[in-house]
């Protein structure tokens, strides 16, 4: 009998350890260790009240030169993608068939002069006669009629060279406004003419200040007006992320709503001296009209679903809750909220994948 109580005692341990593993293995499944994560208590604060939507930059003025006479193209005397002041001459166009027309032009006034002078002295000398009687009243109209035509012959001749002074001065094409060139759309030697496409010779931007075009929805352009701001503020954040350094001021706003697309056009205009801003290209662009009192959640605390958008609440008890929100515009690295979450409520901000509705969580301390 003392033989078999050490392994009646062995079977017996044996037993309990089982037992008492598989109760660990039941309390497992029953009660998954809490997951850690962070939270924030949000609370209301002071952020700006922005619209965002995406824009393009154009020119605040576009020219488009072309020649307005027809003749050989000499020079060119700008290097394409320059900046080129109001007056700087652009292209030169054969100068010598227009200069012979203008001393034609003057040649005829001159005999026009001549004649007119000659009618006036002729005029003169019958009208005396015809007062004496020693000619008839008709040959003193005659004379008066001769002057009169002879000074129209005049003014036409005045014109004429006036007109031919013009087109010799079009042979110099000069830049009509402060801006950068583009590309030479014809080549030198071309035979142009204002009637036709060798008319188009360049173009001519300005791009200081520069202007960018984008459009708000009805409903943004309501609230944006709603807020009474004499001159919102604009900003613009390029295509590499970065944000430009100078603010802009809008200077138009449609008068009606683009029936399509429900949406209202709108401009602003930004300084742009060291050309940092190309026309054409794409920005976003941030309107921003004031204050307003708001909870702001982090960008990466927002998850998305066939729902919406949605954070993670940490509740009473411990446990992870879904809520659904209605998510403003970004502030910096933050989503403002606009419905949804009310003061105090705490937001997991990390974590977020291994959650699910009412898992435990365990919120870890402060670094």
């Amino acid at each position: 009998m003392s033989r078999f109580l050490p392994l009646l005692l062995a079977l017996i341990i044996t037993a309990c350890s089982e037992g008492d593993a598989k109760q660990q293995k039941k309390d497992d499944k029953a009660a998954p260790p809490a997951l850690t994560v962070s939270v924030i208590q949000v609370a209301p604060r002071e952020v700006p009240v922005a619209f965002e939507a995406v824009g393009r930059t154009e020119g605040s003025r576009e020219v488009q030169i072309r020649s307005r006479v027809a003749g050989i193209l000499e020079k060119q005397l700008y290097t394409e993608g320059d900046r080129v002041n109001a007056g700087d001459t652009l292209f030169q166009i054969e100068r010598a068939p227009f200069e012979i027309d203008l001393q034609q032009q003057r040649a005829v006034l001159a005999q026009e002069k001549a004649r007119h002078a000659l009618a006036k002295q002729d005029a003169e000398r019958l009208k005396g006669l015809a007062d004496r009687r020693a000619i008839s009243q008709r040959e003193a109209d005659q004379a008066a009629s001769a002057l009169q035509q002879s000074a129209a012959a005049v003014q036409l001749a005045q014109a004429r060279v006036r007109q031919s002074e013009l087109n010799l001065s079009y042979t110099t094409v000069e830049a009509p406004i402060e801006g950068v060139t583009g590309r030479a759309m014809q080549s030198i030697g071309s035979l142009v003419a204002p009637n036709g496409d060798s008319a188009f010779l360049t173009t001519l931007t300005r791009t200081d200040p520069v202007w960018v075009r984008f459009a708000l929805s009805e409903a943004e352009f309501a609230r944006l007006r709603a807020r009474e701001t004499s001159a919102p503020e604009v900003k613009l954040e390029m295509a590499d992320g970065s944000t430009y350094a100078e603010t802009g001021q809008l200077n138009f706003a449609a008068s009606t709503v683009d029936a399509n697309l429900g949406t209202v056009q709108m401009r602003a205009a930004f300084p742009n001296a060291n050309l940092k801003v190309l026309p054409g290209q794409y920005v976003r662009v941030q309107v921003i009209a004031g204050t307003q009192q708001a909870i702001v959640v982090p960008q990466g605390a927002v998850q998305q679903n066939e729902g919406g958008r949605f954070v993670w609440l940490l509740t009473d008890d411990g446990k992870a809750a879904p809520r659904n929100i209605r998510a403003g515009s970004w502030v910096g690295k933050d989503w403002v909220v606009l419905d949804g979450l009310k003061p105090g409520d705490k937001v997991i901000t990390d974590n977020l994948v291994r959650l699910r509705p009412g898992v435990a969580v365990q919120v870890k301390p402060a670094a």
